[in-house]
């Protein structure tokens, strides 16, 4: 077999797609058994004043997935602004905003979240937050 070096490995990240790096990410972490998720610190720790089940009642979820639930009746100006956000090309984009089942951006944080959601609502369509 042959081993390849850190460099021909480098390149080949840089040819592929943003589709393709996250399908590599994913089989990354499935063959591992690892998260590519960065530790993220609880909240509640960081006030130190709280008692658990405080912290555990105001606990809000730190990073959401950004779903297109239906592009609504302009999908060409949905799909540029998923291009905008996300790099995409734009097959990779009207693929993203045709199925509903897969997130446009994932792990974002709730203000970047909140935003994305508001410019895709205004171009008319509808988005979840999971």
């Amino acid at each position: 077999m042959a081993t390849l070096t850190k460099d021909q490995i480098i390149e080949a990240v840089k040819s592929m797609s943003v589709m393709e790096l996250n399908e590599l990410v994913k089989a990354l972490e499935e063959t591992f058994g690892v998260s590519a998720a960065a530790p993220v610190m609880m909240a509640g720790a960081a006030t130190g004043g709280a008692s658990a089940g405080e912290a555990s009642e105001k606990e809000e979820k730190a990073e959401f997935d950004i779903y297109i639930k239906n592009p609504g009746a302009s999908k060409i100006e949905v799909i540029k602004k998923v291009r905008e956000i996300t790099s995409l090309g734009l097959k990779e984009a009207k693929d993203a905003v045709e199925d509903p089942s897969k997130p446009i951006k994932t792990a974002v944080p709730k203000e970047e979240a909140d935003a994305i959601k508001k410019k895709l609502e205004e171009a008319g369509a509808q988005v979840e937050l999971k």
